[in-house]
Protein backbone atom coordinates (compact mmCIF):
# COMPACT_ATOMS: atom_id res chain seq x y z
CA UNK A 1 0.00 0.00 0.00
CA UNK A 2 1.61 3.51 -1.05
CA UNK A 3 1.90 6.05 1.72
CA UNK A 4 -0.52 8.01 -0.52
CA UNK A 5 -2.90 5.60 0.01
CA UNK A 6 -2.25 4.91 3.90
CA UNK A 7 -2.59 9.13 4.47
CA UNK A 8 -6.04 8.95 2.66
CA UNK A 9 -7.01 6.34 5.04
CA UNK A 10 -5.69 8.26 7.83
CA UNK A 11 -7.96 10.71 6.77
CA UNK A 12 -11.02 8.25 6.94
CA UNK A 13 -11.22 7.06 9.98
CA UNK A 14 -9.68 10.27 12.09
CA UNK A 15 -13.05 11.81 9.86
CA UNK A 16 -15.10 8.92 11.43
CA UNK A 17 -13.59 9.02 14.96
CA UNK A 18 -14.18 12.93 14.76
CA UNK A 19 -17.87 12.32 13.45
CA UNK A 20 -19.00 9.86 16.16
CA UNK A 21 -17.10 12.01 19.13
CA UNK A 22 -19.29 14.84 17.54
CA UNK A 23 -22.28 13.16 17.43
CA UNK A 24 -21.96 11.63 20.97
CA UNK A 25 -20.90 15.13 22.15
CA UNK A 26 -24.62 16.61 20.57
CA UNK A 27 -26.52 14.34 23.35
CA UNK A 28 -24.72 14.92 26.62
CA UNK A 29 -26.66 14.12 29.89
CA UNK A 30 -27.98 17.43 31.22
CA UNK A 31 -27.12 18.89 34.79
CA UNK A 32 -28.95 17.98 37.36
CA UNK A 33 -31.59 20.37 38.18
CA UNK A 34 -31.25 22.44 41.45
CA UNK A 35 -32.56 21.28 44.66
CA UNK A 36 -35.06 23.90 45.88
CA UNK A 37 -32.53 24.35 48.80
CA UNK A 38 -30.31 25.70 46.29
CA UNK A 39 -32.78 28.18 44.80
CA UNK A 40 -33.65 29.80 48.21
CA UNK A 41 -29.96 31.35 48.53
CA UNK A 42 -30.28 32.10 45.02
CA UNK A 43 -32.96 34.76 45.75
CA UNK A 44 -31.54 35.71 49.28
CA UNK A 45 -33.04 33.41 51.41
CA UNK A 46 -32.27 30.95 54.20
CA UNK A 47 -32.42 27.27 52.88
CA UNK A 48 -33.88 26.24 56.29
CA UNK A 49 -37.55 27.76 55.37
CA UNK A 50 -38.91 24.33 54.38
CA UNK A 51 -38.70 20.76 55.60
CA UNK A 52 -36.13 18.03 54.60
CA UNK A 53 -39.32 16.55 52.86
CA UNK A 54 -39.62 18.16 50.02
CA UNK A 55 -39.88 16.06 47.00
CA UNK A 56 -40.77 18.49 44.05
CA UNK A 57 -41.35 21.58 43.31
CA UNK A 58 -41.68 23.90 40.02
CA UNK A 59 -40.59 27.34 39.79
CA UNK A 60 -41.97 29.70 37.75
CA UNK A 61 -40.24 32.55 35.23
CA UNK A 62 -42.40 35.02 37.16
CA UNK A 63 -41.54 33.37 40.56
CA UNK A 64 -44.67 31.70 41.17
CA UNK A 65 -43.80 28.44 42.97
CA UNK A 66 -45.61 24.94 44.06
CA UNK A 67 -43.59 22.84 46.92
CA UNK A 68 -44.63 19.37 47.39
CA UNK A 69 -43.79 17.70 50.84
CA UNK A 70 -43.94 14.17 51.16
CA UNK A 71 -46.29 14.87 54.04
CA UNK A 72 -47.65 17.13 56.58
CA UNK A 73 -44.75 18.68 58.42
CA UNK A 74 -44.31 20.29 62.09
CA UNK A 75 -40.91 21.79 62.72
CA UNK A 76 -40.36 23.33 66.04
CA UNK A 77 -38.71 27.19 65.98
CA UNK A 78 -38.98 29.95 68.49
CA UNK A 79 -42.65 29.26 67.48
CA UNK A 80 -44.14 25.60 65.88
CA UNK A 81 -44.74 25.61 61.98
CA UNK A 82 -46.82 23.38 60.30
CA UNK A 83 -46.29 22.84 57.04
CA UNK A 84 -49.00 21.35 54.52
CA UNK A 85 -48.10 18.77 52.03
CA UNK A 86 -48.49 21.35 49.17
CA UNK A 87 -46.89 25.24 49.69
CA UNK A 88 -47.05 27.73 47.00
CA UNK A 89 -46.76 31.40 47.03
CA UNK A 90 -44.13 33.95 45.11
CA UNK A 91 -40.27 33.58 45.04
CA UNK A 92 -38.40 37.52 44.73
CA UNK A 93 -35.19 38.53 45.91
CA UNK A 94 -35.67 38.77 49.24
CA UNK A 95 -39.25 37.71 50.15
CA UNK A 96 -42.03 35.18 49.23
CA UNK A 97 -45.15 36.29 49.03
CA UNK A 98 -48.93 35.27 48.31
CA UNK A 99 -48.08 32.28 50.90
CA UNK A 100 -49.77 29.37 51.13
CA UNK A 101 -49.00 26.59 53.09
CA UNK A 102 -47.17 26.95 56.00
CA UNK A 103 -48.98 28.29 59.61
CA UNK A 104 -47.35 29.22 63.14
CA UNK A 105 -48.85 28.22 66.69
CA UNK A 106 -49.14 31.06 69.07
CA UNK A 107 -51.35 30.55 72.05
CA UNK A 108 -52.93 27.35 70.91
CA UNK A 109 -53.92 28.58 67.85
CA UNK A 110 -52.88 28.31 64.50
CA UNK A 111 -52.01 31.51 62.10
CA UNK A 112 -51.52 31.36 58.49
CA UNK A 113 -47.93 32.78 57.59
CA UNK A 114 -48.60 35.00 54.50
CA UNK A 115 -45.10 36.61 53.88
CA UNK A 116 -41.79 36.01 54.28
CA UNK A 117 -38.99 38.37 54.04
CA UNK A 118 -34.85 39.40 54.99
CA UNK A 119 -33.29 42.41 54.88
CA UNK A 120 -31.59 44.18 52.05
CA UNK A 121 -28.79 44.23 52.27
CA UNK A 122 -28.55 40.97 54.48
CA UNK A 123 -28.85 41.04 58.10
CA UNK A 124 -29.55 38.44 60.92
CA UNK A 125 -33.50 38.83 61.07
CA UNK A 126 -35.79 37.29 58.95
CA UNK A 127 -39.75 38.67 59.27
CA UNK A 128 -42.60 36.71 58.96
CA UNK A 129 -45.99 38.38 58.09
CA UNK A 130 -48.50 36.77 60.05
CA UNK A 131 -52.22 38.58 59.43
CA UNK A 132 -51.63 42.05 60.59
CA UNK A 133 -48.85 41.37 62.73
CA UNK A 134 -44.78 41.40 61.24
CA UNK A 135 -43.05 39.31 63.64
CA UNK A 136 -38.88 39.71 63.31
CA UNK A 137 -37.04 36.41 64.46
CA UNK A 138 -33.13 35.08 64.23
CA UNK A 139 -32.24 34.10 60.92
CA UNK A 140 -29.56 31.85 62.18
CA UNK A 141 -32.51 29.00 63.09
CA UNK A 142 -33.21 28.73 59.24
CA UNK A 143 -29.70 28.47 58.16
CA UNK A 144 -29.97 24.59 58.04
CA UNK A 145 -32.69 22.16 56.84
CA UNK A 146 -34.67 20.72 59.22
CA UNK A 147 -36.67 17.49 59.97
CA UNK A 148 -39.77 16.69 60.45
CA UNK A 149 -41.65 15.72 63.65
CA UNK A 150 -43.72 12.92 63.54
CA UNK A 151 -46.57 14.90 65.88
CA UNK A 152 -46.61 18.40 66.94
CA UNK A 153 -44.48 19.21 69.71
CA UNK A 154 -46.85 20.93 71.53
CA UNK A 155 -50.35 22.66 70.45
CA UNK A 156 -54.20 22.26 71.06
CA UNK A 157 -54.26 18.67 70.66
CA UNK A 158 -54.54 16.38 73.79
CA UNK A 159 -51.78 14.86 73.02
CA UNK A 160 -49.69 17.63 74.25
CA UNK A 161 -51.26 18.02 77.39
CA UNK A 162 -50.12 14.38 78.59
CA UNK A 163 -46.83 15.24 80.57
CA UNK A 164 -49.17 17.64 82.51
CA UNK A 165 -51.48 14.67 83.49
CA UNK A 166 -48.54 12.07 84.24
CA UNK A 167 -48.30 10.48 87.42
CA UNK A 168 -44.46 11.62 89.27
CA UNK A 169 -42.10 8.52 89.10
CA UNK A 170 -41.93 7.05 92.43
CA UNK A 171 -38.92 7.60 94.46
CA UNK A 172 -37.89 3.93 94.48
CA UNK A 173 -37.88 3.91 90.95
CA UNK A 174 -35.09 6.56 90.67
CA UNK A 175 -31.69 5.78 90.59
CA UNK A 176 -29.54 7.01 93.08
CA UNK A 177 -26.85 9.80 92.05
CA UNK A 178 -23.22 8.02 93.75
CA UNK A 179 -20.85 10.42 94.53
CA UNK A 180 -17.58 10.07 95.44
Amino acid sequence: MSSSAKLGLFFVFSFIGHSLSLSSDQNPTPPPLPTVFDILPNFGLPPGLLPDSVVDYTLHDDGRFVVVLSGTCYIQFDYLVYYDKTITGKLGYGSITDLKGIQVQRFFLWFDVDEIKVDLPPSNSIYFLVGLINKKLDIGQFKTIHSCRDDKVSGSGCGSWSPVFQLPTPMDEVPMLLTE
